[in-house]
């Protein structure tokens, strides 16, 4: 019997999408099924936006940023009966599984879909780096170089003013971009969920700082964290340094993918065929110490994820 298999994206775009949808439609039709895309996630599911689409489709999106078949939040697929639609639109399309691609509330959405008997595999892409079921998620290493170019530009304005510079990244509840982009910027302070602001302790390295005539500082902050208005404040009181504050907001998630990214996008999307192709179903496909692992997802849901403690402290050391 022929496979026929669907892609859907869902929740925040993520650099690396594009990719992954690329590999798992080539790696489908190298197998002869039919390949499905869904547009707009699971909003688009079940609205019944589902289109079959070729090798063609493919070409010259491995580089693009976003995802081109779109995303949606749709908080209503919580619903048991809004699954079951979507379960129901995929029957009558004559489709043997789908691919959500996406972070934890994707993976929610398509365990809903396997407890009703659903073929489903999940793929992490998000920039958050929040997928306790992988080392690292599709999106990440781009969104990480992001703000790197950002803070190197911000730092060149911030010397030229003798400025203490607040930066918010994105995350979440997950740190892990503050954290990997403090170390890789060498700054002055990293402040996430998991390693609280130390202000007394920080305010003290500034006015160091500032009594040695340093040119600037960086602060990096993960949202939803603090109000780093309030804080920008605090630091010029208690420092004497003019600061800023620089949100870099949802400029995180767009661009080009890097090469990390297309080719974790590859193995991974190469897996979650050949999880069909073997039969199996219910997986999200993960990477660790590199190697590609298949994870039942309902253990997968339940796993928490890492804390980088060794990174924490090795910003800390570096400061």
């Amino acid at each position: 019997m022929v496979k026929k298999i669907a892609i859907l994206t869902s929740g925040g775009d993520a650099p690396g999408m594009n990719s992954a949808l690329r590999v798992c439609i080539r790696a489908g039709l190298y197998y002869g099924w039919d390949m499905y895309v869904v547009y707009e996630g699971f909003k688009g599911l079940i609205e019944g936006n589902i289109k079959q689409i070729n090798k063609e489709f493919t070409s010259d999106i491995m580089n693009r940023g976003g995802t081109i078949i779109r995303s949606a939040r749709l908080p209503e697929f919580k619903e048991p009966a809004v699954v079951q639609k979507a379960v129901s639109i995929l029957k009558d399309f004559e489709i043997d599984g789908l691919i959500g691609i996406g972070g934890d509330g994707t993976y929610r959405g398509l365990a809903d879909m396997a407890k009703l008997g659903f073929p489903v595999v999940g793929l992490p892409g998000t920039i958050d780096n929040d997928v306790a079921s992988t080392d690292e998620t599709i999106g990440f290493a781009t969104a990480l170089n992001t703000i790197c170019e950002c803070v190197d530009k911000i730092k060149d304005t911030s010397g030229s003013h003798q400025r203490c510079s607040i930066i918010e990244v994105m995350g979440r509840h997950c740190g892990d971009l503050a954290i990997f982009s403090s170390l890789a910027e060498g700054a002055e302070a990293c402040i996430t969920f998991d390693q609280p602001a130390k202000e007394e302790e920080l305010f003290r390295r500034l006015r160091k700082m500032k009594a040695q005539n340093k040119s600037h500082a960086i602060v990096i902050v993960s949202e939803n964290l603090l109000d780093i208005n309030e804080l920008a404040q605090k630091i010029e009181k208690e420092t004497g340094f003019d600061s800023r504050i620089e949100v870099l907001g949802r400029l995180q998630r767009g661009g080009s993918p890097v090469a990390h990214d297309r080719i974790l996008a590859a193995r991974l999307g190469t897996e979650a065929i050949e999880v069909f192709r073997r039969g199996e179903s219910g997986k999200v496909i993960g990477i660790h110490h590199n190697n590609i692992v298949a994870i039942d997802i309902d253990k997968a849901l339940e796993m928490k994820r890492d804390i980088h403690t060794d990174l924490m402290k090795l910003v800390e050391m570096l400061q």
